[in-house]
């Protein structure tokens, strides 16, 4: 019997209440805050990055339904936090892309990125949505986890999917750089007479594309060390290498929104041609 046991472990420690609390108000109050700029600038494209907050907060909500738990903790809280936290920052990501091809067709530097950006949004965001897709279903697979092969399966899976994550978005963070650096060394015209804070949006992808990386990082090394590794053991981690470094990716497109460069108004000043490569 005791090889058909089940060996998955909720939690090695209590949720902290007052941690959670805290970053649920916090994303609670960015989603808001999205929503409105989303609705009176009509930037729809940012509509995953709002669902992708919504999922933050809901995902710490589920760790705060389970701290009063200890030790006897459920199934449904841990499976809200596990499968939510995972997900938000693949959403996070959808938008951040679809930021980057926007902006090259305001600036109307199409030569200067290294995907066309007829194409560039489509190839990024459909690696995003395989990532999407593989670690919710390791996630899901990990809550239902029976046996070690189980627990171990789910987890590969998850791995696979962050792995997705990672090597689309340091190819994104590569083609931002070169973007970048080629617009500065020859601008377009655009980029010189549009009076839009084009340089500061560069400044917060680079910003979001970096803590998205260390948080899939993190995420990676946790899995792989398994549930007795020293990431899962200890909440800390969690909330210094995830929750954080997601918060202020949330607040700084609250502090510096995309429609400030790339919004509706903008987008019509340019050719219908060019808005047509957006989809």
């Amino acid at each position: 019997m005791a090889d058909q046991a089940p060996t998955f472990v909720f939690y090695r420690y209590q949720p902290s209440m007052v941690a959670a609390i805290i970053f649920i108000i916090c994303f609670a109050a960015s989603a808001l805050l999205h929503t409105k700029v989303l609705i009176q600038k009509r930037t729809w494209y940012f509509i995953p990055f709002v669902i992708g907050c919504l999922f933050e907060a809901v995902g710490y909500i589920g760790r705060a339904m389970s701290s009063p738990e200890y030790p006897n903790f459920t199934k449904n809280p841990y499976i809200i936090q596990s499968i939510l936290l995972l997900l938000g920052p693949t959403l996070f990501a959808a938008s951040i892309y679809m930021i980057l091809g926007r902006l090259v067709v305001l600036l109307e530097a199409d030569s200067y990125s290294m995907i066309k950006p007829r194409w560039l949004t489509k190839v990024f965001v459909l690696g995003d949505v395989l990532s999407f897709f593989a670690q919710g279903g390791g996630g899901g697979m990990l809550t239902q986890a029976k046996s070690e092969d189980d627990v171990r399966r789910g987890e590969n899976i998850i791995v696979g999917g962050l792995g997705i994550q990672i090597l689309f978005f340091g190819f994104f963070m590569v083609v931002t750089f070169v973007f970048h650096r080629r617009i500065l060394k020859k601008p377009t015209r655009n980029s010189m007479v549009l009076e839009t804070p084009w340089k500061m949006l560069l400044v917060v992808l680079y910003l979001s594309s970096t803590l998205i990386m260390i948080r899939s990082v993190y995420r990676i090394a946790e899995y792989v060390l398994g549930s007795d590794g020293v990431l899962l053991s200890q909440e800390v981690y969690l909330y210094v290498l995830d929750a954080l470094p997601m918060l202020i990716v949330a607040v700084a497109y609250n502090w510096f929104h995309p429609s400030r460069v790339v919004s509706r108004d903008a987008l019509q000043r340019i050719s219908v041609t060019s808005l047509e490569v957006l989809g």
